[in-house]
């Protein structure tokens, strides 16, 4: 059988390697032009049933625990004014650092990468479309002009999925909200100040319809996130000059400019550009019926906002139960049933957590929420 996955994210090389372990070769067309080709983005917390359970089942659970941060759980939660809501501290001992620890998505890709045939991954081979053949074989059209032939065929290419229109006309819709990036580099030496708010692993803030967060990564770059309540159109009628980052730094502090100063300094520490992006969203709950020799995973089956911190974890989950099912000649569609039902309430939290987050009061709302969780409050 012949299996093409298309994308060479987590979701698609953890089912690659997965089937690798089982004797199983797959195809990997990535759009990127090499490993190197792009920044793959921050850190990404990996718990024990959905990330770290996929990478056991990739054999490579001693290669994650040798790049993964237990120490970057640690957390601090402030308002806008400054108050301190929640603070967690990992332990340095004991099973119970590895609860979510912290990894880098540059090491975690390459753990994965190097795990697999180098001709497993057609790097440059962007997936345009595809189309059936019947009896659940289909053609893969890549960027160049060039196709495939395959039994099966994995959409794992993202939130704009070329695959998913033989599934499902869904589409991502926005979410009311766009996040910013900025990274402050060499974080220890040269921004001291800003190194010991973030600690080692992140710091958050909550204000009316906006939040700002930093997170530390084993890179010495701590990422700025910012997070604003806005019009869809909001970076081209904001007036901020997103094209030259300096501007567009002094712009961002002057809609926190209530908060704390050493909050914004979080700003004034980074450099280079801001990536600006909206945050979308596939509908909740989404499912299509089953059609043979095709299925979706990670965002190009369930897309969410960043705010239930699952996206990652269900990716690799599915990867991982996807090339089970096919190494061992199962039913595809219990996959497909398995990754609706776990998908459907982490989209749901996360909807939720932005409107809560995102909302007027929200500083105090989560105040009440924790509250609540930790028994102060019925």
């Amino acid at each position: 059988m012949r299996i093409v996955i298309a994308g060479g994210g987590l979701g698609g090389l953890t089912c690659a390697r997965v089937l690798k372990a089982h004797g199983v070769d797959a195809v990997v067309c990535e759009r990127d032009a090499g490993p190197e080709a792009r920044v793959q983005g921050g850190t990404l917390d990996l718990t024990v049933d959905e990330g770290q359970w996929a990478l056991r089942e990739a054999g490579l659970e001693a290669g994650y625990r040798a790049i993964a941060r237990p120490e970057g759980q640690d957390m601090v939660l402030y308002d806008s004014a400054g108050t301190l809501l929640r603070q967690e501290i990992t332990p340095d001992e004991g099973e119970a650092r590895w609860g979510r620890p912290e990894a880098d998505r540059p090491a975690l890709r390459k753990l994965l990468l190097d795990a697999l045939p180098e001709s497993s991954v057609h790097w440059g081979h962007a997936v345009t479309r595809a189309e059936p053949l019947g009896d659940g074989r289909h053609r893969v059209h890549l960027s160049g002009g060039e196709s495939l032939e395959c039994d099966f065929l994995v959409g794992a290419d993202g939130a704009r999925s070329r695959i998913r229109p033989l599934l499902t006309d869904a589409e991502p819709a926005y979410c009311g909200a766009h996040g910013m990036e900025l990274v402050i580099h060499d974080a220890d030496r040269a921004h001291p100040t800003a190194s010991a708010l973030v600690g080692r692993g992140g710091f958050s803030a909550i204000g009316d319809h906006q939040t700002l967060s930093a997170q530390r990564n084993g890179d010495g770059t701590i990422r700025v996130h910012l997070a604003l309540r806005c019009a869809e159109d909001w970076p081209e009628t904001s007036g901020i000059p997103f094209d030259d980052p300096a501007r567009a730094r002094v712009a961002l502090k002057e809609l926190y400019a209530a908060w704390p100063t050493e909050f914004l300094a979080l700003l004034d520490a980074t450099s280079g550009p801001v990536l600006v992006y909206p945050l979308t969203a596939l509908p909740i709950g989404l499912r299509w019926e089953h059609t043979p020799g095709v299925t979706l995973l990670g965002d190009a089956a369930h897309l969410m906002s960043p705010f239930a911190g699952q996206g990652a974890n269900l990716t690799m989950r599915d990867g991982a139960e996807l090339a089970l099912v096919l190494a061992q000649g199962g039913d595809v569609r219990k996959f497909e049933e398995a990754m609706f039902d776990r998908a459907e309430p982490a989209a749901q939290m996360s909807a939720d957590n932005l409107e809560l987050f995102l909302s007027d009061g929200a500083a105090e709302k989560v105040r009440h929420l924790f509250a609540k969780m930790s028994g102060e409050e019925d």
